[in-house]
């Protein structure tokens, strides 16, 4: 009998976790990109990128203020010429995850606090000053 309650024991504990894996939405599982093998193909590209922002005088940093994040791009480069898209990913939700378009007056981007929630942000600047492209990857802790 003691052997049956063990059995019968280890199985409904087994079989919660594949119940919560698969129904509640607390533990959802999926992947970080819905496009993942496009993604891959273009990563040669995107490490051309990060190697030419690297090779910069300045390259792009990010810096938490009173004010909010505030993301300051490399002087040698006037503010009106810099466009691109600045993206942040939440790894533990994805409903958090924004985008933004770079807009400059100056060399200085503000995200204000109330787009961003204390935790862990993955940060890709993907920005260009004419036909050159540059990225930055950068995680942070806000």
């Amino acid at each position: 009998m003691g052997i049956f309650l063990a059995l019968a024991s280890f199985m409904i504990f087994i079989l919660s976790f594949v119940y919560k894996a698969t129904f509640v939405h607390k533990y959802d599982h999926h992947l970080v990109s819905d496009h993942y093998y496009k993604d891959e193909l273009n990563y040669q590209k995107e490490l051309d990128k990060l190697n030419r922002a690297n090779n910069l005088k300045e390259n792009v940093v990010i810096e938490h203020k009173e004010s909010g994040l505030v993301i300051n791009f490399p002087a040698e480069f006037n503010a009106e010429d810099i466009k691109g898209t600045i993206y942040f990913q939440r790894p533990s939700n994805y409903k958090l995850d924004f985008q933004t378009p770079i807009n400059l007056t100056n060399n200085e981007y503000l995200i204000s606090d109330d787009k961003l929630v204390e935790g862990i942000w993955n940060v890709k600047i993907d920005w260009h000053v004419g036909d050159k492209t540059f990225l930055l990857k950068q995680k942070i802790s806000y």
